[in-house]
Formats: structure tokens, sequence, C-alpha cells
């Protein structure tokens, strides 16, 4: 199962649409994950019509029509893999502790908000995944977002892409 993971979006505020690279990858993905910041309920209509399969959640830049439409965190299970999706965790320093108490029955957490890349996994196993922003570089050298497959309910072949 090929997955697309993006965030921070703020359609039309930072871009007017999506680069190129990651509509590429959306056509090729199995599942879109996009945790939260879309801010025009337009690019949750385009990517609902365009990806295979779309799970997302609402970011703190997202208005009352988003919020609506989509749930502060989203749980789905994909090939047997426990996934979350939320926009916020907090401050970068023990974050690893803080979501592995929070979402003890999640094998896989996506999160934004900081448009800063994060890889990590927290001492039960917990995957830990930010895509950062392919429309907003903020401190960041590069405009990003991640790929990902699961095979038999294990993450596998993440991996970071610089636009």
């Amino acid at each position: 199962m090929r997955l697309v993971l993006i965030s921070d979006t703020h359609l039309p505020v930072r871009a007017k649409r999506l680069p190129e690279p990651v509509w590429d990858a959306v056509d090729e993905a199995d599942v879109v994950v996009h945790a939260g910041d879309w801010v025009s309920v337009e690019l949750l209509d385009e990517l609902t019509a365009r990806a295979r399969h779309l799970i997302g959640c609402w970011g703190n830049n997202d208005g009352p029509e988003l919020r609506k439409r989509l749930p502060e965190v989203a749980r789905e299970t994909l090939d047997g893999l426990r996934v979350a999706v939320v926009h916020e965790t907090g401050a970068a320093k023990g974050r690893e502790l803080r979501c592995e108490k929070a979402y003890p029955d999640v094998d896989l957490l996506v999160f934004g908000h900081s448009h800063i890349p994060w890889d990590s996994t927290t001492p039960r196993g917990l995957r830990l995944l930010n895509p950062g922003s392919p429309t907003d570089r903020r401190r960041q050298p590069y405009k990003t977002f991640q790929t990902a497959t699961i095979t038999d309910g294990r993450l596998e072949e993440v991996a970071l892409h610089n636009l």
C-alpha cells in the first residue's frame, strides 16, 4: 500500500495549488494523508475527487466548513497498521513520550503544524512522521512531503521529498 503524506498546504495563501510532484505522487498513491491546515475547502474537494483514498484532519488555521467535514484526529487501520492523523503534537522536546501516552493504541502518528519534517520512533515503537509543508518551507531549506509503503502491517520505505 503506497502512502503520500502532506500537511500545512495553506492554499491559496501560501501557494495557488499543490506542486506538480505532489499531484504526481497523489496519482500513484493508494492512500493520501493530510495532517491539517488545508485553509481552503477547495483542496479538500480536489483531493477527495482525485485520491483513491483520503484520510485527513483539521488544523488550527482551518475554518468552520473544514472542521465540519474533518475530525480533529482521524484514525484508520491500513493493512493492519493502526494510523492516527492529528495537526498538533506540541513542542519537539518530549514529543515521543507525550505522543506515546496520548496515542497508546496507534502504530503510526502523522502530524503537522510546524512545517518541519520529523521522523522518529518512540521506545514502544510508535512511529511519528511530519511531512513538513509542500507550499511553505518556513525555516527549512526546502518545501517537503513524504511517501511510505505499508506491507503486512509494517511501515516501510519512508522517504522525505524536497521540492
